[in-house]
């Protein structure tokens, strides 16, 4: 993808980079001018690979909390940070209400994980349907019928299946379940959306750091977390039956494909899913990772420093969102983006 053009900086952000600087003169410069953000940890290994690059070029850190996306619209509501982060969107009223503005910054997808002895990644295929039973503790062993049926070469064990789920309020859990509701009308109907369920079984883990490292040290277990960390911690994904009924590994094209169904310019507050989306190529789990911001910023000085960031990473970041198989937005949407910041977010 081609880099942007940065929408030009008014006065006031060089105005806020030069006190900056000279805030730096009397404090430590590590800390002085770095941009403090909480939420979602579905973001958190992109964020961070930005923050790195970001601050190797500017002189500029990134503080930002991987608490989940519950924690990270508490802590924007109560203006304890420069920006929240949420993978569940807000609704127009909801931002109206709080005072926000919300914004996707990346889009990235959900993949299921297993610790299965002698299943090698994308060895095992599940469909909605049977994603859905086994959460809802219906499917209660890897040699079910159904589980067999998709799989019939696979090796599975005559054990029980340990389904880890989120303990926290959580964005990833928005979007898998939104899934399981889509594709499972048992699951709708007994369970439903939200970012923290009542989970009919299961072992709770923080974070998608915690989920993946459950499965990991847990056999015969599954659970679900952003694709980059099924790879950083080198866990076996599953591919998965789509809509259109074609069996798909996780990739940059399947998530891809997903996304390109987004109309952004007709979503209010760009509150958009992406689960189940049609296509033969498109990934049925594949989401978009929200910011939110004050209309109306306590220091307006730090809330465009973190406009100048995520500008910077919508301009440079594409390369290494798509190096950890994120999607970016697209040009179009970046210039609907920046014109939002300029309307509706008094940082300058």
């Amino acid at each position: 993808m081609n880099l942007r053009t940065i929408f030009p900086l008014r006065a006031a952000f060089a105005a806020a980079a030069i006190a900056a600087a000279a805030a730096s003169l009397a404090a430590p410069a590590a800390h002085a001018a770095d941009i403090t953000g909480a939420g979602a940890t579905f973001p958190y290994p992109i964020y961070s690979k930005w923050a790195d690059a970001y601050k190797k070029e500017t002189g500029t850190g990134l503080n930002y909390q991987s608490l989940g996306s519950g924690a990270g619209v508490k802590q924007i509501q109560s203006r304890t940070v420069v920006f929240g982060a949420t993978d569940a969107p807000l609704s127009a009223a909801q931002l109206e209400k709080d005072g926000l503005v919300q914004w996707p910054q990346v889009m990235g997808a959900i993949v299921p994980v297993v610790n299965v002895d002698g299943l090698k990644p994308g060895e095992l295929t599940l469909d909605g349907a049977t994603l859905a039973d086994i959460y809802l503790g219906k499917i209660k062993s890897w040699d079910d019928a159904a589980i067999r049926k998709l799989n019939p070469a696979a090796k599975l064990p005559a054990a029980p299946i340990t389904v880890v789920r989120r303990s926290d309020g959580s964005g990833t859990t928005f979007v898998f379940v939104t899934y399981l509701s889509q594709v499972s009308a048992e699951w709708k109907s007994k369970v439903g959306v939200g970012t923290a369920v009542e989970w009919p079984v299961g072992v709770g883990a923080r974070g998608n750091e915690g989920v993946a490292g459950n499965v990991a040290q847990t056999r015969n277990s599954i659970g679900y977390v952003e694709y980059a960390y099924a790879k950083q911690n080198k866990l076996a994904h599953a591919a998965m039956v789509n809509r259109a009924g074609k069996t798909l590994q996780p990739s940059s094209q399947s998530f891809q494909a997903a996304a390109a169904n987004a109309d952004w310019a007709k979503a209010a507050g760009y509150n958009l899913i992406l689960t189940d989306q049609p296509g033969e190529s498109s990934w049925p789990i594949t989401a978009a990772t929200f910011i939110l911001m004050p209309k109306q910023p306590k220091d307006k000085a730090s809330a465009a420093q973190a406009l100048k960031f995520f500008a910077w990473a919508f301009e440079k970041g594409d390369k290494m969102a798509e190096e950890l198989d994120y999607v970016p937005m697209p040009d179009a949407v970046v210039a609907l983006i920046k014109a939002t910041w300029a309307k509706d977010i008094q940082a300058q």
